[in-house]
């Protein structure tokens, strides 16, 4: 088979292609004809080396993988061949809090991810993807499309009438603002494209906020809320956002922290929070059984997943090349058919 290994960190030259024997599963395991990736801003993290912990030597990338179960161990319950399945993203959690034991089994850092023709799961690892979502669809969901949904379903649940206001146009954006639109929810955007929000406009958003051209955009919620503000904020601009993110919350918001791609070193002040019993919090993902809920939302209303561009097996690297340009709405795929 043919399967991508990051051989050392630092460099997207590291990443090679290599031919190794096919797998064979274990009593619990199953075997993945892995037939789509998706790449995560997590996944240029560990390709530099910026991730919270470095990835296990020559770890084959990505979290995120699609593809049908072609062989299954002697014990395996759950599981059957030629069932249409994706990994979770932590393999260890199944639901729950998490847990400092669940960080270490994360796919395409602590233990090898997806990018290979065939990979091997324990079948407590793997969920069925719905009949009606393509290969390469169903692969953008175990990071981006869990984190969304976990945003706005884990401590305080999402209710129709809701205002979420959403950062920019990446995955777990565009996710949360299609869960927030499935939820019956006001959606507020932000982008630096106006091309980009004729796209988010088309895709459900209320309203949409250029920070290019309103650089304080937190005065502009607002003014679109009546000085209300959002019940919902999605964070994933980190230090560089954040404060405009918390000016932005209703009282008693939710400002959902998910990214740090805004830089660091802002110090934040204590005012932003006195008085209006704001909730922040920082979200990990999710559990297997949070994924399993939001593939029978995304089922039940036929959701379809925005996909920005699909690459061949063979590019991974212009794929990776394409997600660090930060041009794209949507995730960027690789297709392995």
């Amino acid at each position: 088979m043919k399967t991508y290994r990051l051989e050392k960190t630092g460099s997207l030259d590291n990443l090679s292609l290599n031919q190794e024997a096919d797998p064979t599963p274990g009593a619990q395991d199953v075997v993945i004809r892995v037939r789509a990736n998706a790449l995560n801003y997590r996944d240029l993290m560990v390709m530099r080396g910026s991730y919270r912990v470095p990835p296990r030597p020559r770890v084959i990338p990505l979290s995120d993988g699609a593809g049908e179960v072609v062989a299954v161990g002697s014990a395996v319950k759950r599981i059957k061949i030629g069932d249409r399945v994706a990994g979770a993203f932590f393999q260890g959690w199944m639901g729950g809090h998490i847990a400092a034991e669940h960080l270490s089994t994360d796919m395409g850092g602590s233990i090898d991810g997806m990018l290979s023709e065939f990979v091997v799961l324990n079948e407590q690892g793997v969920v069925k993807i719905p009949a009606h979502l393509s290969f390469e669809e169903a692969a953008t969901l175990p990071c981006a499309a869990v984190t969304a949904w976990c945003c706005l379903t884990d401590q305080r649940q999402l209710l129709p009438g809701d205002t979420v206001l959403t950062l920019g146009s990446g995955g777990v954006s565009v996710f949360a603002m299609q869960f927030a639109r499935m939820f019956g929810a006001r959606v507020i955007a932000t982008t630096s494209s106006d091309a980009k929000a004729d796209k988010l406009r088309a895709l459900g958003a209320h309203e949409v906020i250029n920070y290019t051209t309103h650089p304080e955009w937190d005065q502009e919620v607002m003014r679109l809320t009546g000085r209300r503000g959002a019940d919902f904020v999605v964070e994933v601009g980190g230090p560089g956002t954040l404060a405009c993110s918390l000016k932005s919350a209703a009282i008693g918001g939710h400002v959902v922290q998910v990214g740090i791609l805004g830089g660091v070193g802002q110090q934040l002040d204590p005012a932003l929070f006195r008085g209006r019993s704001i909730t922040t919090r920082s979200i990990t993902v999710g559990s297997r059984q949070s994924f399993e809920a939001m593939l029978r939302a995304i089922d039940v209303n036929q959701m379809r997943p925005v996909i920005d561009k699909v690459f061949k097996f063979e590019d991974a690297k212009l794929a990776y090349q394409h997600l660090q340009e930060q041009k794209h709405f949507g995730k960027v795929v690789i297709s392995n058919p």
